[in-house]
């Protein structure tokens, strides 16, 4: 394995530490090291509470471990940390013999050969999520309650801040929006749903992924012309590859506040877009044209 850095040496070290108790992370477990990495200080509500910081590196823990890329010792690290198959409170001995277990490994080889590759991937999982937060090229906006009305005053600089600030919110939503049902593709193929279900789907991953990429233009032309479009869009996930044509395609069908039904009408007949969006995700899949429909839709 490469040489560590004194960074990457310290959260192989917290990650050891926060192993003894396992899930959740609580405040007497949360070392200051992981709890300062810039992925864990953007996704926490407020970023200056060692709580909220907390609650957010637990969550990514439980997502890194969700999709632990080692798919022989993913149940396995999962178990080491205290999820399922592990069960709430169990101590660190059980915990590693199950995850041995799991492995296929004697209890004590695994300890000694696998476990400490384990955390050290854990840890480095971390640290590659706090570069890509290090390299975004923007951050979604923290919101706060309001409890009060805040009207616009009749003035032009204050409706250029509200425009901005509603322009902002709307490619938020529309990334948030796209980010969930590309989640929603990949667990429905995880969990070997029906095809049809995961192809209804993808064409509204599809749909969403367009709306947002159609807002990040909007928004880059109207107040950030600086900002890369491609990278903004990147934000929402994994999606196939797509030409420049294709992508641009899919981004004038959905302009205009066009609806998922919309968006499929207006690609009608279109079978080489089609089959190179749904078979990024599942090999031969019918086109978006030719797959069954109820009620004259895409279903």
């Amino acid at each position: 394995m490469p040489t560590k850095s004194p960074v990457e040496d310290e959260v192989v070290a917290a990650i050891g530490r926060l192993l003894r108790r396992g899930l959740p992370v609580t405040p007497a477990t949360a070392d200051p090291v992981l709890l300062d990495l810039r992925g864990i200080v953007a996704r926490a509500v407020d970023p200056a509470d060692d709580a909220s910081r907390t609650a957010a590196l637990d969550g990514t823990l439980r997502g890194l471990l969700a999709r632990f890329p080692d798919t022989r010792y993913a149940p396995a690290a999962r178990a080491l940390f205290g999820l399922p198959p592990a069960e709430p409170g169990q101590n660190l001995t059980v915990r590693r013999d199950l995850a041995a277990e799991q492995s296929g490994h004697e209890v004590h080889h695994f300890r000694k050969r696998v476990e400490p590759r384990l955390i050290e991937k854990v840890a480095w999982e971390l640290l590659a999520d706090a570069d890509r937060f290090t390299r975004s090229p923007m951050i979604a906006p923290r919101l706060a309650p309001v409890t009060e009305r805040q009207p616009v005053q009749p003035d032009p600089f204050a409706w250029e801040v509200a425009e901005h600030e509603e322009q902002l919110s709307r490619l938020w939503s529309a990334i948030y929006a796209a980010r969930a049902e590309l989640l929603a593709v990949e667990r429905l193929i995880s969990l070997r749903a029906d095809r049809m279900d995961i192809l209804h789907t993808a064409v509204t991953a599809a749909w969403r992924w367009a709306v947002a990429r159609a807002e990040a233009i909007g928004y880059t032309t109207a107040f950030d012309p600086d900002q890369d479009v491609d990278a903004l869009v990147a934000l929402t996930g994994w999606t196939p590859p797509l030409t420049g044509a294709q992508a641009s395609r899919l981004t004038e069908a959905a302009g205009g506040g066009a609806s998922r039904e919309q968006f499929v009408h207006s690609l009608h007949g279109e079978t080489g877009l089609g089959n190179a969006w749904t078979e990024g995700f599942l090999p031969r899949t019918p086109d978006l044209e030719h797959t069954p429909e109820k009620n004259g839709q895409l279903s």
